[in-house]
């Protein structure tokens, strides 16, 4: 069943509730992008809480109007107009009042979804408002859902992800270097607003699928996990939305094949996983590498240490060093240097003389600020310089 829903076998409607949420995935993942690099992470879960009061507010209406209520672009658009409100007051709030952004985020996020629970509370007394599933957008849901309403989502996933893509070139340069943004001409106010909307597009057609509780994990998990495996906006764009598809790829298939797991928290849930695994074995950043770092840095630590221990005629002590000596054949399983040993001990000497003579003058302050114990001083110094530096060692100190 799980292998049939992850290779699109599951028929027609489900075939296109996964490609939309994946569509919408990959939206989502790059339009976080600009989010997380512009550090207004947070601005997304007040859209998405702002969506409910919409959405209750628009089956109230159909309702009163005669229909059922639960006409899926009728919902969205209600969702939408609410979302829009509750944007333009955490800015007039940010930029009108001494409330900081967060605080602004605070207070409207709790309002605007306090409302929507109680609208959902009058909605459940009424005669229509036991059949709403109005539930399965505070979480996501696509079981039932109709062909209709997964033709929607399948194409406001594809033009949110067209917009996304449009304006990639002005919000990353708003996002990485505003005042070089300014500098050029270029609106910044006007591309966060823009950021914005496009925040609420993916919120808005996000609800069905992911629910607007889950949404903002879909919005920055997959950008946090892009920061991983590169340093370069555009890589970071690109593999976030990479990552923000396959997560809701992967989980919109499982959920058609258990239909009793809520489609959102499936989708979080395979993110975080992805998540997990960049945390973990990403080569620069991950735990692993990081491991490998200070595995290889205490190793030169331990064999800098020995060396100049035998060059010095010290003992040496410490057995990881005597075992990493002896690998490298400089020292005998006793502590005594080898041949080969005893030329590396005496370079190793030499160099700290040279580095001695190098802090004691202040012209060589910037090879200075590359002198930490470890460094060879011939990737640091030219022939020439280190020429005159060997010049000036006292005689006593010098080491063949």
């Amino acid at each position: 069943m799980i292998r049939d829903a992850l290779l699109l076998q599951l028929g027609y409607n489900a075939t296109l509730v996964t490609l939309g949420a994946t569509l919408l995935g990959m939206a989502a993942g790059v339009g976080g992008t600009f989010l997380f690099l512009r550090k207004r992470a947070l601005v997304s879960d007040a859209i998405s809480h702002a969506t409910l009061p919409g959405v209750a507010l628009a089956f109230m209406v159909m309702v009163t109007l005669g229909g059922t209520g639960r006409n899926l672009v009728g919902l969205l658009t209600g969702a939408a107009l609410s979302a829009a409100v509750g944007l333009l007051l955490v800015s007039w709030l940010g930029t009108r009042t001494r409330l900081a952004e967060d605080a602004a985020i605070g207070s409207v996020l709790s309002v605007f979804f306090g409302f929507g629970i109680v609208l959902l509370t009058v909605i459940q007394t009424m005669s229509a408002g036991q059949q709403a599933g109005l539930e399965g957008f505070l979480l996501g849901s696509t079981a039932g859902m109709l062909r209709s309403d997964a033709m929607v989502i399948a194409v406001s996933a594809a033009l949110t992800l067209a917009l996304v893509m449009l304006m990639r070139r002005p919000l990353t340069l708003a996002s990485f270097d505003p005042e070089y943004a300014v500098s050029i001409g270029q609106d910044v106010r006007r591309t966060d607003l823009a950021m914005m909307g496009l925040v609420l597009a993916v919120t808005v057609v996000g609800l069905k699928i992911v629910g607007l509780i889950l949404i903002v994990a879909l919005l920055i998990i997959p950008p946090v996990t892009a920061r991983f495996w590169t340093e370069r906006t555009d890589h970071v764009v690109m593999i976030s939305g990479a990552v923000g598809g396959l997560s809701a790829y992967v989980g919109a298939a499982l959920s058609a094949a258990i239909p009793a797991v809520p489609t959102g928290p499936i989708i979080v849930l395979v993110g975080f996983a992805l998540f997990a695994l960049s945390l973990l074995v990403a080569p620069g950043r991950g735990v692993v590498s990081a491991l490998a770092r200070h595995r290889t840095h205490q190793r030169r630590v331990h064999l800098r240490q020995g060396l100049l221990a035998m060059a010095q005629g010290q003992p040496i002590y410490e057995n990881m060093t005597l075992r990493l000596l002896q690998r490298q054949g400089w020292a005998r399983p006793d502590g005594v240097p080898t041949e080969l040993g005893r030329g590396r001990a005496a370079r190793a000497l030499r160099d700290e003389s040279r580095w001695r003579v190098i802090r004691s003058d202040p012209a060589f302050e910037a090879a200075t600020a590359q002198d930490d114990g470890l460094t060879d001083i011939e990737t640091v110094l030219t022939a020439d310089q280190l020429a005159e530096v060997d010049a000036r060692i006292p005689r006593a100190e010098v080491v063949a």
